[in-house]
C-alpha cells in the first residue's frame, strides 16, 4: 500500500470558517470531524476609501498606495495568483446642506499597486479632486494601505492635511469636532458599494445631544461621496467641542472629518477607536504649544478619567490636569498647557477607580507654532498593534515615528520599504521600555528615491501603540500632520484540522 494525502484541507478550512467544524469522509467510509485549532491565513480582499482632499484651487495632493510583503508563515500554498489593488474616483453627490458638486477631476495616474513591497504614487491637484474608492485582492490585499497627503499653502484652509484612507464600516465616533464660527468642519461620507447607503449623524456638546435637523436618513448613493457641514445640522449656538456619531441604517460608508480653523489651519480628524475604559492617544510632538483633550461617554454611566503622559523616561500625571470627569451623553474637554515640556509623549486615559470602568471615546487637538504661524493636527485614541501596521508617504526628511508601550516592555521591528522611485528596504529593531514613549527618526531605505512606507511589527512583549508625524514646514508655518497606526488585520483566523486528514490508498 502507498500513503497519499487528500487535497481536502482547503475545503475543510473554508467549511470550518463558516460552521466551526467540518466532516471529511475517506474512501473507506471513515469520517473525521474534529476541527478546533486556528490558523492565520491572509485576507483575500481589502477595501479603502479616500475623501475628497480639498476645495482649494491651490491644493496639491499626493496619494501613496502600498502593500507590505507577506509575513513568514502566512502564504497559502496553491493560492490563485490573481491580484489587484487600485483606486477609482467616486461621484460627488449633492447633499441637503451643500451646493451642487463640481465636476471631479481624475488623478494624473491611477494609484495602482503592481507588487507587494513597492509603493506607488499619484497626484490630483486643485479643488475638484474627487473622493476615491478602491479594493485590493489576492496577494495585494493583506495590509494594503493608502495615504492621502495634501498641501494647501494659502487661504482659509491652508495647512498640511494627511489621512490614512479608511475601511468602510457602519459606526464611527469623532470627538474634537466643532461647530464654532471659526471652524469649518465637514464630515465626508463615502460609499464603496453598488447600492445606496443611508447614514445618520448625531451631535453631542457639553450639555448633551444638540437639537439637529437633516441628520437622519442621509442618502449616500452607490460609489459616491457626500460632504456635510456640521454647523448646518443644528440651530444650537456654536460649540467649540462637539462629538460626532455617524452610523448607517443600511449599507456601509467610510467617514472622516475635514476641519479648517481660521487661525490654526486645517487637517483631517479620523475616527476614535471603539469606546473603551482605557485609551491611548500616541504621537504628541515634543514642540506642541497647545494640546486639548476631548472625550465623550456614550453609555449610561459617567466616566472619571485619570490623565497620564507616557513620556521618554516614564509615565507621569501632568500638573496642568490630573483628571477629567465626563458626564454620560456629554462632551468634556480640558486644555493641557506645557504638557510635553520639550519631550515627545503619548496620552494615557484610565479609570480613576478601576472598579468603575466606563467606556469613552477621545481625541486630541494639537497645535504647533505661535501667533500667525500656527498649525493644527488631530490625534484620536487608537488601538494597539497586535501584529503589524503600516503608514505610507514618508519622506527622506520630516518623518518621526512614535512607539508607546503603556504596559509591559515591547520589542518591535520597523521596516522601511523600497522607495516609490527606487531604493532598498531596511529594517531596525527597537525595544520600547514599559511605561514610556520612544520617538525616533525612522530608518530610511538605502538609495531612496521618492517616498516610502513604514511597517511596524510587534515581535514580543506588551501592547504597542504607534503614530507617524510628517512635518513639511512652509513659509515659517510648522505644517504637520499625525497619522496613528492601527493593526492592518492582514490575516484572519480559521479553524484547521486537529487530526491527520490523510488516508490509506490501496
Amino acid at each position: 500500500m502507498k500513503r497519499t494525502t487528500l487535497s481536502l484541507i482547503a475545503v475543510a478550512t473554508a467549511l470550518a470558517a463558516v460552521t466551526g467544524f467540518a466532516a471529511l469522509t475517506a474512501p473507506d467510509g471513515t469520517t473525521t470531524t474534529t476541527l478546533a485549532a486556528k490558523l492565520p491565513v491572509p485576507v483575500e480582499r481589502s477595501s479603502l476609501l479616500c475623501p475628497a482632499p480639498s476645495t482649494s484651487e491651490v491644493a496639491e495632493t499626493v496619494y501613496t498606495s502600498y502593500t507590505p510583503t507577506a509575513k513568514i508563515g502566512t502564504t497559502v500554498p496553491g493560492k490563485a495568483a490573481t491580484k489587484k489593488a487600485e483606486l477609482k474616483p467616486a461621484q460627488a453627490a449633492a447633499t441637503p446642506v451643500d451646493d451642487k458638486p463640481k465636476k471631479p477631476v481624475a488623478a494624473k495616474a491611477p494609484a495602482t499597486v503592481a507588487e507587494p513591497g513597492k509603493p506607488v504614487t499619484a497626484e490630483a491637484n486643485g479643488g475638484n479632486a474627487p473622493a476615491l474608492t478602491g479594493s485590493a485582492t489576492g496577494a495585494l490585499a493583506p495590509g494594503w494601505t493608502v495615504q492621502q497627503t495634501t498641501v494647501v499653502p494659502a487661504g482659509g484652509a491652508r495647512g498640511l492635511l494627511g489621512v490614512s484612507c479608511t475601511a468602510p464600516d457602519t459606526d464611527f465616533w469623532f470627538p474634537a469636532a466643532s461647530t464654532a464660527k471659526e471652524r469649518q468642519d465637514y464630515v465626508h461620507l463615502t460609499n464603496p458599494d453598488d447600492t445606496a447607503a443611508v447614514a445618520d449623524i448625531e451631535l453631542y456638546g457639553p450639555e448633551g445631544a444638540l437639537p439637529s435637523q437633516l441628520t437622519e436618513g442621509i442618502p449616500v448613493p452607490a460609489h459616491s461621496s457626500v460632504p456635510v457641514l456640521l454647523s448646518t445640522l443644528t440651530g444650537e449656538a456654536a460649540k467649540p467641542d462637539v462629538t460626532v456619531h455617524v452610523t448607517t441604517r443600511s449599507g456601509r460608508v467610510g467617514a472622516v472629518i475635514r476641519s479648517a480653523d481660521e487661525k490654526l489651519g486645517s487637517d483631517w480628524l479620523p475616527a476614535s477607536a471603539d469606546p473603551a475604559a482605557r485609551a491611548v492617544l500616541p504621537g504628541i510632538p515634543k514642540d506642541a504649544t497647545s494640546v486639548r483633550l476631548v472625550a465623550y461617554a456614550p453609555g449610561q454611566d459617567d466616566a472619571d478619567l485619570k490623565i497620564q503622559l507616557v513620556g521618554q523616561s516614564g509615565t507621569i500625571v501632568p500638573a496642568s490636569a490630573q483628571s477629567l470627569h465626563v458626564k454620560s451623553g456629554m462632551t468634556a474637554a480640558v486644555d493641557l498647557p506645557d504638557l510635553t515640556r520639550g519631550e515627545p509623549g503619548s496620552l494615557l486615559l484610565t479609570p480613576t477607580d478601576p472598579k468603575k470602568a466606563t467606556p469613552v471615546v477621545a481625541a486630541l487637538r494639537v497645535v504647533r507654532g505661535k501667533g500667525d504661524e500656527q498649525e493644527v493636527a488631530f490625534i484620536p485614541a487608537t488601538s494597539a498593534i497586535t501584529s503589524r501596521a503600516t503608514v505610507a508617504d514618508n519622506r527622506a526628511a520630516g518623518s518621526t515615528l512614535s512607539l508607546t508601550a503603556p504596559g509591559e516592555t515591547a520589542e518591535v521591528r520597523v521596516t522601511a520599504s523600497a522607495g516609490s522611485e527606487g531604493g532598498t528596504p531596511v529594517s531596525k529593531t527597537f525595544t520600547v521600555k514599559g511605561g514610556t514613549t520612544t520617538a525616533v527618526t525612522p530608518p530610511v531605505p538605502e538609495g531612496l528615491k521618492g517616498s516610502y512606507a513604514l511597517t511596524v511589527e510587534r515581535l514580543s512583549g506588551g501592547p504597542v501603540h504607534a503614530a507617524r508625524t510628517l512635518a513639511l514646514p512652509e513659509d515659517g508655518i510648522p505644517m504637520f500632520t499625525v497619522q496613528t497606526l492601527s493593526d492592518d488585520r492582514g490575516t484572519v483566523e480559521v479553524p484547521t484540522a486537529e487530526q491527520d486528514l490523510s488516508v490509506l490508498d490501496d
